[in-house]
């Protein structure tokens, strides 16, 4: 079986910036493994502008985005093992893994960072009634049809979900002269970014129609109509609210998992509120050496934060790979408080040299003026005014210049303020 220092499963941008941040904190055996015949995973899809205005300073599309971390990856001679699966992944950090040259292989590492990205909820995971007529996808799966493969799933087009890639989905068939017809968002605000709520929507007219959602599917062999219907606080479709649009595709923009599968199967222990991994400030899982980062981890909005958040885990996974038996001075869990989706990191594992850890999380629902807190208990470690708060986006608050060895559990909340 072959030793390597570092594997790296998925050669999506958290993955590319992981292998380049890993080689420049001086690990030089490097595998990445990606299932696809390409590095750069979801971006070569994405043929939108509007990456890299954090990482770049400059507006980029997904191709044009990921090329600059692949023409680094091959500049450092990293090697990348294209079209081929991952099996399976042990406690040990063994690798099966299967291809068509190498058939099926098994490869030891060192440290493992995990960045395979992330799935979409489909049409039974929301549990829409009706027949299975051709024409209903979710919106990635539209867009790889479309920007890649060239196909055009439908011309007259209704969405089901807010999310980004349902919000650009409604630009890109509008430019390729398909008539959508409308959006469905079952909350109250949009999931999406605000730039693409009126970019994507409100430049071309699309009406948005929130506290609604599809309640029925019509069609036996090929979609003929979709019904909607308002719903309540409870998000129940009210009767009398119905609705029937006539038309031949439905886009499923209805949220992301992360794929987290062969972490799940090493026993690695799940964050229940992100479905991803439970992970240290270091983006370590319960399983020492092996790191996740990316839309594995959570969800990001930003394709820059993934990139962000590669780097961190190479370097985190360089530093472990030098000192695998470093030591901890104790462990601080992390709880998410009021008003927040989730909280990371899940713990702080806490060494001599730790100055400060970044927490990133999510809010519940849209706040204008809210305080965010760190507390220890009942006492308040760290308040921070911020406004504008909501679920798309990501917000982040840092906490240094304390002695983490005193503390023995923390939350992370929001209050609102009026």
């Amino acid at each position: 079986m072959e030793n390597i220092e570092l594997a790296i499963i998925g050669g999506g941008s958290a993955g590319l910036a992981a292998a380049i941040s890993a080689y420049d904190n001086g690990v030089k055996n490097i595998v990445i493994f990606e299932r696809e015949d390409r590095l750069g995973g979801i971006l070569n899809q994405c043929i939108h502008n509007g990456f890299g205005l954090h990482t770049f300073k400059e507006e980029l599309t997904g191709p044009e985005y990921a090329a600059r971390f692949i023409d680094e990856f091959n500049k450092r001679g990293i090697e990348a093992k294209l079209n081929t699966l991952v099996l399976s992944l042990s406690k040990e950090k063994i690798l099966t893994y299967s291809n068509s040259k190498e058939g099926v292989t098994q490869v030891k590492a060192q440290s493992v960072i995990f960045a395979a990205g992330c799935n979409e909820r489909t049409r039974g995971q929301i549990l829409i009634p009706g027949n299975r007529p051709k024409g209903v996808f979710t919106a990635g799966l539209a867009q790889k049809y479309l920007n890649i493969e060239g196909y055009l799933v439908g011309k007259n087009i209704y969405i089901l979900g807010s999310g980004d890639i349902g919000l650009i989905m409604a630009r890109r068939m509008t430019l390729e002269g398909c008539k959508v017809i409308g959006v469905s968002e079952l909350m109250p605000y949009s999931n999406g970014l605000n730039r693409n709520i009126v970019q994507c929507l409100q430049d071309y007219n699309i009406p948005l129609k929130l506290h609604n959602t599809v309640t029925r599917i019509f069609g036996k062999d090929k979609l003929e109509a979709i019904e909607i219907c308002d719903v309540d606080d409870k998000l129940r479709p009210i009767k009398g609210h119905e609705e029937i649009i006539k038309c031949d595709c439905l886009l499923l923009s209805v949220g992301l998992y992360p794929f987290n599968v062969l972490l799940n199967q090493a026993g690695v222990e799940v964050n229940m509120k992100t479905k991803g991994s439970a992970v240290d400030q270091n983006l370590e899982t319960s399983i020492d050496g092996v790191f996740s980062c990316g839309n594995v981890l959570h969800v990001h909005d930003l394709v820059d934060f993934v990139s962000e958040e590669g780097t961190l885990a190479g370097k985190n996974a360089s530093v472990y790979i030098k000192n695998p038996d470093r030591k901890i001075s104790c462990i601080v869990n992390v709880n998410s408080g009021n008003n927040l989706g989730y909280v990371l990191p899940n713990r702080i594992r806490v060494t001599d040299d730790l100055k400060e850890v970044t927490f990133s999380f999510r809010v519940r629902k849209p706040i204008k003026k809210g305080t965010i807190y760190i507390k220890d208990g009942d006492a308040i470690i760290k308040k921070q005014f911020k406004s504008f708060l909501i679920p798309s986006e990501m917000e982040h608050v840092v906490l240094k210049d304390v002695d983490f060895k005193t503390f023995t559990e923390l939350t992370v909340s929001v209050e609102e303020t009026i």
